[in-house]
């Protein structure tokens, strides 16, 4: 009755958890929310009313498939002051959020029986996109080892490559690991896949949430090599706080960028008129906000590091961008609760969310077994009482 393509696809877990804890909320069940993936800040006042100027001007109307020029320009300079690489307008391709655009290069790439590889902790969408362009994603774990963990392990990456490998997908600073990858361990893939003949999908959205001393690098400012078999992915939702404004953008090689405006022409067309105009605004102004946020962030993120550091039998690594991180709670496998035995990251999230509310993602939706997501963007005060509803529920496991 229905296409295999569509039957293969299983549901996001993170966007069913966040239906489950909105309804929760709605009956006066009182949550905290550490499942969340996106920042409790709202979208700055000068993007706010960017937008409404748009409106009360009645720009309104259908746009250019790409996005309007003065958009793709801002991008092009943002590009070229903050990530080193040079692009030209007709390189760049706006799209409804950045996940359009990794769907739309997949799509752009892959063949039937093509596959991407997929370096794993990963997010959750990844490997449907993978699945619905056709391809076959290919999983490939990060190191384990202390001070490289959660790191891309070139070697076994090199060891995944077939000659059906078309791309493997990056994702830096990391969801769900916060993990910032090196210009070295960057380097090193560029040269992979120049020598094997595949392209790179660099998804870059957290790239402005980094922490102490890490740097973001874009892996298509290494060299010519690199620029000319990478596609960078980016948006405004997370560094902006615009998740409901659905705007992001690919930038490539031109005849890449073709190619995926041409896909887009017949998917949505141009982006909403309005919030191009708000992404405008956020490239265009001093962006202030931005490190206010990041220092809140990084504020928080001391505080959930060091409790969870210290909590019995959980394993933690600190983390240098994004805004989660991947504690490993395996230790407490095994242990008995009034709803059964708790035998993987999947039950323990549903432990915490029953006995203490608290909603945090299980890690086995981003191929992290043992694992839950924490997402530290909420409020210090709710932080708090998050990490301390974890630790009782946990000494009370038998």
């Amino acid at each position: 009755m229905f296409s295999d393509r569509a039957n293969q696809v299983t549901p996001s877990a993170t966007v069913e958890l966040n239906a489950k804890v909105a309804q929760m909320t709605r009956e006066g069940v009182d949550v905290i929310k550490l499942n969340i993936g996106e920042p409790d800040f709202d979208t700055p006042l000068y993007i706010r009313e960017a937008a409404k100027k748009a409106i009360d001007e009645g720009f309104t109307k259908y746009t250019a498939t790409p996005g309007i020029p003065e958009l793709r320009k801002a991008i092009c300079r943002k590009l070229r002051e903050e990530n080193d690489i040079s692009y030209q307008d007709t390189e760049i391709c706006v799209t409804t959020g950045a996940k359009q655009a990794l769907y739309e290069a997949l799509i752009t790439i892959v063949q039937e029986g093509d596959e991407v590889i997929l370096p794993t902790p990963c997010w959750v969408s990844y490997e449907d996109m993978i699945r619905l362009s056709g391809a076959r994603p290919i999983l490939v774990q990060t190191n384990r080892t202390e001070g490289d963990r959660f790191h891309l392990d070139l070697g076994a990456i090199e060891r995944a490559v077939t000659k059906r490998t078309k791309a493997v997908i990056i994702n830096t600073p990391n969801n769900p690991t916060g993990v910032v990858y090196r210009k070295a361990e960057l380097a090193v893939l560029a040269e992979l896949a120049d020598r094997y003949d595949f392209w790179i999908i660099s998804d870059e959205v957290y790239e402005k949430l980094i922490y102490n001393d890490a740097r973001h690098i874009s892996i298509a400012s290494l060299s010519g090599n690199a620029r000319s078999r990478t596609v960078t992915v980016n948006g405004f939702s997370k560094a902006f706080a615009m998740t409901g404004w659905r705007i992001g953008y690919a930038a490539g090689p031109k005849e890449f960028i073709q190619k995926m405006k041409g896909i887009q022409g017949h998917v949505t067309s141009g982006i909403n008129s309005i919030a191009q105009k708000a992404a405008l605004a956020a490239y265009t102004t001093p962006q202030d906000s931005v490190a206010e946020m990041c220092a809140q962030f990084a504020l928080r993120r001391e505080m959930v590091y060091n409790r969870l550091s210290k909590m019995k039998g959980v394993e933690c690594s600190n983390a240098l961008g994004a805004f989660y991180l991947l504690p490993d709670f395996s230790a407490y496998f095994g242990r008995r609760w009034r709803g059964g035995v708790l035998k993987d990251s999947f039950d323990l999230a549903d432990y915490l969310l029953t006995e203490v509310k608290v909603a945090a993602v299980p890690g086995d939706s981003f191929r992290a077994p043992g694992c839950l997501r924490i997402s530290y963007s909420n409020s210090m005060e709710c932080l708090r009482e998050g990490m301390d509803r974890i630790e009782s529920s946990l000494a009370e496991l038998q």
